[in-house]
C-alpha cells in the first residue's frame, strides 16, 4: 500500500493510494479458497473444483468483492496509521477509463484511487470550575396548590353539556373558535377552529375568559384584549389585538363535593392525602423545569467555552435533517416563511447555525464522555424504549414494533440518555447559585431557551 497526501486545508484531507496487483492477486487467490469449500459446481464434488475453474466461473465477481474490501480496509488503516478519524464515511474516486478498470479485474494492473474525507477535530476540554450557573428554585405556595387540587376536582368529576339554550358562567367548561387580529392583520397562532378553555382559570390573556361570560351557545363576540408586556411571543407583547369569538358549546362542573369521598374513589386516604399527591406532582414538573433550565445554561457555556470548527459532511447532515422538519411544519399549516415574519434564505441561515451549534456541542460532549467514563447501561437504554413507547397511548405496540425493527433508531435513543449524564457529570463540577423566582419566570426561561427547531415524530 502506497499513500501520498494531496489536500490538508483546515479538516479537509485528500489520500492517492495504491494497492500493488500483486496484494489484489493474493488476496483473490484467498477468496477462491475460501470458495472452494462452498462451490457447488456441476461435474465437481464440495471442495475438489480446481482453482482455475473457479477463477474461470468466479474470477470477475470474486475479484469485485476483493476491491471492495481491499479498498475498505486499506482506508481504515490508512487513517489509523495517521491517527485521524473521519467525520463522516470517506468518499472514494475510483479509476473512471473501462479499460484500467478491465485491467485491473482481471489482476493485471495495480489500483489506484483517491479517499476525500473530514476529520474530527481534536476537543481541547475547557475547565468546568470556570462555570457559574444559577439553579432556579420555585417556592410552592398553599393557595396554588388549593388552585391545581380544585382542578383536579373539576376534571375528575367531569363536566356535562348544558345543550342549546346554554349561558357561559364562570367555571364552565366551553368550546369556541377565534380569529385574532392586530390592526386588522391575522397573526401566528391567533386562530382555531375549535379550542376547549375553562372559563376563569386564567389559561388564555388577561381580559379575554371575563368578556365570555354571559355570551350564548352560538352567540359571537368581539373581544378586545391587550398582550401582556412580558408576553412570551416578543413580536405580541404589549400588543392590541381582537378576537372574533364564537360559542361552540358550554359544559357546567357536575355536581359533587370535594371530600374525603371523592379523594378516596381517586385511590388516596383523604382530602389531605390529595393535596400531597397535588404537591408531589408540581413539585416534581418544577425540578425537571429547573433541570432544563440548568441544561441550557451549561450547553451554553460549553458553546462558548470551545471555539474549533467542524466537519462541513456534520454540519449538512444535521442541517438538512432540521431543514426537512422546519418545511413540513410550515406546508402541514398551509403557511409561507413569509407568514412566519422571516424569509426562506434568512431562515437557512438561522437553521444553519443551529446545526453547527448542535454537532458542535455534540462533538464536546462526546469527549467529556469519553474521557471520564460516562456510560449509558443497558437497563437505561430500556428505561429510554419504555418511556417513548408511552408517549403514544394507543399506539404503543406499532411503536415497540418500530424500533424492534430499526435497530438505528433504537440506538439513537441512547443519544439524549449519554447527554443528559455528561451534563449531570458536568454539574457536578459547576459553580451553582440557588435563584428563587416564579413558576411563571422558569416557564419563560424555558420557553425563550427553545431553539424553534420542530421537534422529530416518527409514527
Amino acid at each position: 500500500m502506497q499513500v501520498k497526501e494531496t489536500l490538508n486545508e483546515g479538516l479537509k484531507r485528500k489520500l492517492s493510494l495504491v494497492i500493488p496487483a500483486k496484494d489484489l492477486s493474493e488476496r483473490l487467490e484467498a477468496r477462491l479458497d475460501e470458495l472452494k469449500g462452498t462451490a457447488n459446481i456441476k461435474g465437481f464434488r464440495p471442495g475438489k473444483v480446481p482453482t482455475a475453474h473457479l477463477k474461470k466461473v468466479y474470477g470477475r465477481s470474486a475479484m469485485s468483492e476483493v476491491l471492495t474490501d481491499a479498498i475498505n480496509q486499506t482506508v481504515a488503516k490508512a487513517l489509523d496509521e495517521r491517527s485521524e478519524r473521519a467525520a463522516a464515511q470517506p468518499k472514494v474516486d475510483l479509476p473512471e477509463d473501462q479499460a484500467v478498470i478491465n485491467q485491473i479485474l482481471d489482476g493485471g494492473a495495480d489500483l489506484s484511487f483517491e479517499v476525500s474525507y473530514e476529520v474530527l477535530p481534536p476537543v481541547a476540554l475547557m475547565d468546568f470550575a470556570s462555570i457559574k450557573i444559577e439553579r432556579p428554585v420555585v417556592d410552592i405556595d398553599d393557595a396554588e396548590v388549593e388552585k391545581e387540587v380544585h382542578r383536579v376536582f373539576l376534571n375528575q368529576k367531569g363536566y356535562e353539556d348544558k345543550g342549546d339554550g346554554a349561558v357561559v358562567e364562570n367555571g364552565d367548561r366551553i368550546g369556541l373558535s377565534f380569529k385574532g387580529t392586530i390592526n386588522g392583520e391575522a397573526f401566528t397562532g391567533g386562530s382555531a377552529d375549535h379550542a376547549h378553555l375553562t372559563v376563569g382559570s386564567g389559561e388564555f390573556i388577561p381580559g379575554f375568559e371575563e368578556q365570555l361570560v354571559g355570551l350564548k351557545k352560538g352567540e359571537t363576540k368581539t373581544v378586545k384584549v391587550t398582550f401582556p408586556k412580558d408576553y412570551n411571543q416578543a413580536e405580541l407583547a404589549g400588543k392590541k389585538a381582537d378576537f372574533e369569538v364564537s360559542i361552540l358549546h358550554a359544559d357546567a362542573p357536575k355536581k359533587g363535593e370535594l371530600d374525603d369521598g371523592f379523594a378516596q374513589s381517586l385511590g388516596l386516604e383523604n382530602v389531605a392525602g390529595l393535596r400531597d399527591a397535588v404537591k408531589d406532582q408540581m413539585r416534581a414538573a418544577l425540578d425537571s423545569m429547573s433541570r432544563q433550565a440548568v441544561k441550557r445554561q451549561l450547553l451554553d457555556a460549553l458553546d462558548e467555552g470551545h471555539k474549533f470548527d467542524v466537519p462541513a459532511q456534520l454540519v449538512d447532515a444535521e442541517f438538512d435533517t432540521i431543514w426537512q422538519r422546519v418545511v413540513h411544519e410550515i406546508e402541514h399549516h398551509g403557511r409561507s416563511f413569509e407568514d412566519e415574519g422571516t424569509t426562506e434564505a434568512d431562515s437557512r441561515e438561522q437553521y444553519r447555525k443551529i446545526a453547527e451549534r448542535r454537532v458542535r456541542l455534540g462533538l464536546v460532549v462526546a469527549e467529556v464522555g469519553n474521557q471520564n467514563k460516562v456510560e449509558v447501561t443497558d437497563e437505561e437504554h430500556q428505561q429510554a424504549l419504555i418511556a417513548e413507547v408511552r408517549r403514544f397511548p394507543g399506539q404503543e405496540q406499532q411503536v415497540y414494533d418500530y424500533y424492534r425493527k430499526n435497530p438505528q433508531a433504537l440506538a439513537a435513543l441512547r443519544a439524549p440518555v449519554f447527554e443528559n449524564k455528561v451534563i449531570d457529570f458536568v454539574a457536578g463540577l459547576v459553580k451553582s447559585a440557588d435563584k428563587t423566582m416564579t413558576r411563571e419566570e422558569l416557564a419563560k426561561i424555558i420557553q425563550a431557551d427553545d431553539d424553534g427547531v420542530p421537534e422529530e415524530h416518527h409514527h
